[in-house]
């Protein structure tokens, strides 16, 4: 018995179907050069590990990622005496489903449970053009819809636009944005939200945070600044450092992600835009490599497209209509 006949979906069915659908494009992409490899051959050699691996990391999930699942693949294969390549797809399914499930087997909270904090202090990082400010609006509008008052601190003050965009999703999602003029001190706007938020009796209040600054100062001191700032105002904030990344980018969020996790203490990712992208095996990659959950995935530009992370559903969907 298969890893995946012990699984049950944990999402909404709509929001799963939507995942399968965002994921399509992964899907074939990953599939189609699986049966390129194993196309007129009858059972997993060296060779076919040798592309098997190449397969792997071309898809995005990882160098390190791939290195463990071929590693697996070959215990196996040398356990078995003989896997045949029609077996090659269940078993990469389950190696994928074992490392993300023993990564991190607890499904992060839902928009609508108990928050430990009031307020309850995220502040969201990542290089811009990630989808930062989308991510932010859509967490705002699920956090909304669950009950909870949110406010919003535009702290990126150094990208002209970013304040702007802020405030459009912001009246999107229906909340409040705590805000100064452009080029103010980001941290100073942080401890302003945090302070409204505290008179305002919100529940969650969500730091908007520059991806580069225009200043001599490095980006991850003026981030560690703002936490200590926030944190004078309300003790432990920020609760959350939320890294977001660009799933289409593949490999290059992976190299962000490893920089970011090194210099702020990062507690969770988001990865963007899966919906639009083939490279959807870097969640595989960055949930399996760094020692943080991947907490919400992006799959549409819609306000309620922004989902918790599911690594169930996740393999369930990238496997979805796949022989098993």
């Amino acid at each position: 018995m298969g890893i995946f006949d012990r699984f049950t979906r944990t999402n909404d069915e709509q929001e799963q179907k939507k995942l399968e659908e965002g994921l399509e494009k992964t899907r074939t992409s990953f599939f189609g050069k699986l049966d390129r490899l194993v196309r007129g051959k009858d059972n997993v050699d060296a060779e076919v590990l040798d592309e098997l691996e190449e397969v792997l990391v071309t898809s995005d999930v990882g160098v390190d990622t791939t290195l463990d699942i071929i590693q697996h693949v070959e215990e196996r294969v040398a356990q078995d005496q003989y896997v045949s390549t029609q077996e090659l797809n269940r078993l990469i399914r389950d190696e994928i489903a074992k490392l993300m499930l023993e990564d991190a087997p607890e499904r992060p909270a839902d928009f609508d449970a108990p928050l430990p904090d009031k307020p309850y202090v995220i502040m969201v990082v990542g290089v811009n053009g990630v989808g930062k400010t989308t991510t932010i609006g859509k967490m705002a509008y699920r956090y909304k819809q669950a009950g909870k008052k949110v406010v919003l601190g535009a702290a990126d003050t150094f990208r002209a636009a970013a304040i702007e965009q802020l405030d459009i999703w912001a009246e999107r999602a229906g909340v409040p944005v705590v805000k100064q003029k452009h080029g103010a001190d980001p941290a100073a706007v942080a401890f302003d939200a945090v302070e409204s938020a505290e008179s305002q009796g919100a529940d969650v209040v969500i730091i908007d945070t520059a991806g580069r600054l225009h200043t001599k100062g490095g980006l991850m001191e003026e981030l560690a600044k703002i936490k200590r700032v926030m944190g004078k105002k309300v003790t432990a904030a920020p609760h959350e450092v939320l890294l977001v990344l660009d799933a289409s980018t593949g490999q290059n969020a992976i190299r962000q992600a490893e920089e970011f996790t090194n210099s702020v203490d990062v507690t969770g990712l988001a990865l963007t835009k899966l919906d639009g992208t083939a490279k959807g095996g870097v969640v595989i990659g960055v949930s399996h490599e760094f020692q943080v959950p991947v907490k919400y995935i992006g799959v549409g530009e819609d306000l309620d497209d922004l989902q918790v992370f599911d690594r169930k559903g996740f393999v369930e969907a990238m496997f979805e209509g796949v022989e098993r």
